[in-house]
């Protein structure tokens, strides 16, 4: 069963390892877990969560609670900042899973959509998103821009 889990000293290093389970082109599209924990403890609008599968960490995700980039006319919104499954456990359907997950939190907290973006050198992370329900909004500073209305 999915669930998420606050970051912690217990499961820390092995959330940070699992970056170097994804494949190089998966590498160029999402950032080190290290580098996204070091921003959640700086960005106090940071909301970051270890995925699990029962006992297993299968993952990494991030939102940001509160991003000025999102038009003021989408707002409330969150922004799906960091989002990672680690290469063992990628289609299995986790990453719905996950995503099914932040929806219910956005919604439970009075959002009006989840906002995320990513790199557009191959069709995955993209396609992944659009299948979900996301729609893509435009290029922003290199990257698409999508959001899902909540």
């Amino acid at each position: 069963m999915i669930r998420l889990s606050e970051l912690n000293k217990n499961n820390l290093f092995e959330v940070i390892k699992l970056y170097d389970t994804l494949t190089e082109y998966q590498k160029k599209c999402v950032a080190k877990n290290s580098i996204s924990i070091a921003q959640a403890y700086v960005n106090p609008q940071a909301w970051p969560r270890v995925i699990y599968d029962d006992d297993v960490i299968i993952g990494f995700v991030m939102i940001s609670t509160h991003d000025e980039d999102i038009p003021i006319e989408d707002q409330p919104a969150y922004y799906l900042w960091r989002f990672m499954i680690g290469y063992p456990y990628q289609k299995k359907g986790f990453g719905k899973e996950v995503l099914d997950i932040i929806i219910e939190k956005a919604r439970n907290e009075n959002q009006r959509y989840l906002y995320t973006s990513c790199e557009m050198e191959g069709s995955m992370p993209y396609q992944f998103y659009i299948n979900y329900g996301f729609i893509d909004t435009g290029l922003n500073d290199g990257e698409q821009i999508l959001k899902y209305k909540l």
